[in-house]
């Protein structure tokens, strides 16, 4: 009997063991959360035009598909990859129907190998190259989580749906600002296809890459998609105001913002005594512009005092322009007044003076990237606006005393010459 209920206490504290056993730990207090993947969606037109045979012997719907299977191999295991056409379903002649003829082949998520190269196996060139349409299904597909997104467009020619215009649709993604990249591979391009994919990478801060052979196409694709995998910052967006009083305060980090032409956007900085603040930004021509043009960043105090300014002038085509700025802050001293508040509010104006021909759209606002840092300041650091670095009044005392010095010198040169003539 005795041994009976030992048995049994035996057996239920072995069940109660395993039941503990089984049930889901909780997560340690402090534990970092796992991070989100990075997703990449591969978009590829599907269109009639891809029959052509002109890239190695084989169509270029051949081509891309070897490219793929051969990339598909490669993708890191931490990358999500889904895959999305354009073209490849409808074969009528109705724009209205050819123009929603985007779909996703394969889901972004955990990559299954042999189901993704099963479904790129099926597909033969077909309709329309709804270009736009697909960009809007891909950055649909790609939404959720904070690591990188990128779709890769892969196409041989130009969007056949107009009015809806990709490069326009590009910067509305750009301007919700999810941090998705888009960069456009173009199959043997004619200038239009070139002008418009260089359009649209630019507009998301991606590239474009012009492939004549199979393995340059493969060769960049993977190139895309491995870069995907790797950490990155990801800017925070940050919207400027139009005066300083009330404009976001930064801390030391990457920013993105939107700034219409001829635009003035502010930001305030914290700047500690013995500090040296560091800011520089870019502002991205995702359009077409005008010549002559420039940017300024301009740090001041919040009475309206310039402390140092930092500008820079274009007058070509450019993608990028950018300027920066350096302001130490002196440190405390025994003689300071204890009552005068230690950290100085630093206003930073962001200015453009690009403009555009009446063609080009102005809304959203072109790209811009702010920089903030702070870091310890040299021992004797000095107001720069006290001395005029920010006018470059030290410059102009070197050269004023330069000149008087020369002019001095050439002085007692020439009397001394004349002296010697007039004793010979």
């Amino acid at each position: 009997m005795i041994t009976r209920k030992r048995l049994a206490a035996g057996v239920c504290g072995l069940l109660a063991a395993m039941a503990v056993a089984l049930l889901p730990t909780p997560a340690v207090a402090g534990e970092p959360e796992a991070k989100s993947s990075p997703k990449v969606e591969l978009t590829l037109d599907v269109s009639g035009s891809m029959r052509a045979r002109d890239i190695d012997g084989q169509s270029r719907m051949a081509a891309a598909k070897q490219a793929f299977n051969e990339v598909l191999d490669a993708v890191p295991d931490d990358v999500q990859l889904g895959i999305r056409t354009l073209g490849a379903n409808y074969r009528g002649e109705d724009r209205k129907t050819g123009c929603k003829d985007t779909r996703q082949l394969y889901p972004v998520g955990p990559l299954d190998r042999t189901e993704a190269k099963t479904a790129v196996a099926t597909l033969a060139p077909t309709g329309w190259t709804p270009i736009g349409p697909a960009l809007l299904g891909a950055a649909d597909d790609l939404k959720g989580g904070d690591a990188t997104r990128r779709i890769v467009l892969i196409t041989d020619g130009e969007d056949t749906c107009a009015p809806l215009d990709p490069c326009q649709v590009a910067r509305d993604i750009a301007a919700k600002g999810i941090h998705l990249t888009v960069d456009t591979l173009g199959l043997l391009p004619n200038a239009k296809t070139r002008n418009q994919l260089s359009c649209i990478a630019e507009a998301t801060g991606g590239t474009y890459t012009s492939v004549q052979h199979t393995k340059e196409l493969r060769d960049r694709v993977h190139q895309l998609v491995d870069r995907a995998a790797r950490p990155v910052v990801t800017p925070k967006p940050a919207e400027g105001t139009q005066q300083c009083a009330g404009a976001p305060e930064l801390k030391p980090g990457v920013y993105t913002d939107r700034e219409k032409f001829a635009e003035h956007r502010w930001y305030r900085v914290a700047v500690r005594p013995g500090q040296e603040l560091r800011a520089s930004v870019s502002i991205a021509a995702d359009r077409a512009v005008n010549n002559d043009y420039g940017v300024l960043l301009r740090a001041s105090t919040v009475h309206g005092r310039e402390i140092v300014r930092g500008a820079e002038a274009g007058d070509g085509r450019t993608d990028v322009i950018s300027s920066g700025l350096r302001y130490p802050k002196a440190p405390l001293t025994s003689s300071d007044d204890t009552d005068k508040p230690a950290t100085e509010t630093v206003c930073l104006q962001v200015s453009n003076s690009f403009s555009a021909p009446a063609s080009v759209k102005t809304d959203p606002g072109m790209p811009v990237e702010l920089t903030v840092d702070l870091v310890d300041g040299p021992d004797e650091a000095s107001d720069a606006a006290f001395f005029g670095l920010g006018h470059g009044w030290w410059f102009l005392a070197a050269m004023v005393l330069t000149g008087l010095v020369a002019g001095l010198l050439w002085g007692w040169i020439s009397r001394w010459r004349v002296t010697v003539w007039r004793t010979n």
